[in-house]
């Protein structure tokens, strides 16, 4: 923790595209960005990483492109496969944030949306 209070903090995410366009790849990856970005109160110099995994019949775009996009281009960000698990979700971006915040653990809002919803149905919407 510095010495104003802020903390490094990670945030969770995940969304569903329901085909694999490099275009909805790239609306839906910006709508999680921002949902995660508005419900913790960040802004894009309190962001310090992001890793983005997409199953793998998600190879139209990649989730980074999205982030560019919406004005996170001088933000570290890496794109890697989800490990194919039987049964799991398909078409599914998700990320780790990890952003400068004042917030204590407890605080943190995660942001599950659309079919990925599924995965943390132990969290508020």
């Amino acid at each position: 923790m510095t010495e104003d209070g802020w903390r490094l903090i990670a945030v969770r995410g995940a969304t569903t595209v329901e085909s694999d366009t490099a275009a909805e790849v790239r609306e839906r990856t910006a709508e999680l960005l921002t949902e995660i970005m508005e419900r913790n109160s960040l802004k894009t110099e309190d962001i310090v990483s992001i890793i983005f995994t997409a199953t793998p019949d998600v190879v139209s775009d990649f989730p980074a492109v999205a982030a560019r996009s919406i004005g996170l281009s001088q933000v570290p960000l890496l794109c890697s496969q989800e490990i194919p698990v039987t049964g799991s979700i398909e078409r599914c971006i998700r990320l780790l944030m990890h952003a400068y915040s004042d917030l204590g653990r407890s605080a943190i809002r995660h942001a599950y949306l659309r079919g990925a919803r599924q995965l943390r149905t132990d969290l508020p919407e």
